[in-house]
């Protein structure tokens, strides 16, 4: 969805920054799955602080047909706001792996449903209980994802936002 929100917003699009903290950010993944697919290429660029998030930003905003693609890790939650005024400041189409991202002012985020995470948790924690070893139990991926998507933002960008977003969008923010 990540990558399939980008080019649908901006079909002209045809690279995103990708910003992470370097020992945190899960570059690989999503290297791997969207971007090949949408012809998009990726630009991975490790942020540690907001020196290196204004740097990347500023940088990126000079590529034509760029836009950015933002990763939860421990730099970019905490430099939250100042992502997205740089983001708006360069009008990059913006796609966030927190609601939080989308809910404070960005275009749209792509994140995983708390409530199922909790309440499939709720199971271990039972298995636990009962004597089940928790090394025994088998990893569980989030199976549950919700898209939020910021109106506001997106008229403020000049973008227009397909009606077959509008329909996926868990959350619109007007």
């Amino acid at each position: 969805m990540v990558g399939d929100a980008h080019k649908e917003i901006a079909p002209h699009l045809t690279s995103a920054l990708l910003i992470a903290h370097p020992k945190t950010g899960p570059y690989d993944y999503f290297m791997r799955s969207a971007a090949p697919r949408l012809a998009i290429e990726l630009m991975p660029s490790p942020v540690e602080s907001a020196t290196d998030i204004e740097r990347v930003i500023d940088t990126v905003a000079r590529v034509p047909s760029s836009g950015f693609a933002e990763l939860p890790d421990s730099a970019t939650i905490l430099h939250r706001d100042l992502i997205i005024d740089l983001v708006a400041r360069h009008r990059l189409p913006a796609v966030y792996g927190l609601r939080v991202f989308a809910r404070s002012g960005g275009l749209i985020s792509y994140d995983t449903d708390p409530v199922d995470l909790f309440g499939r948790s709720a199971s271990y924690v039972d298995r636990i209980l009962r004597g089940d070893k928790p090394a025994d139990l088998p990893v569980q991926m989030p199976v549950k994802y919700e898209t939020v998507l910021n109106l506001k933002t997106a008229k403020a960008l000049g973008l227009e936002i397909p009606s077959t977003i509008l329909a996926r969008a868990d959350e619109v923010i007007e």
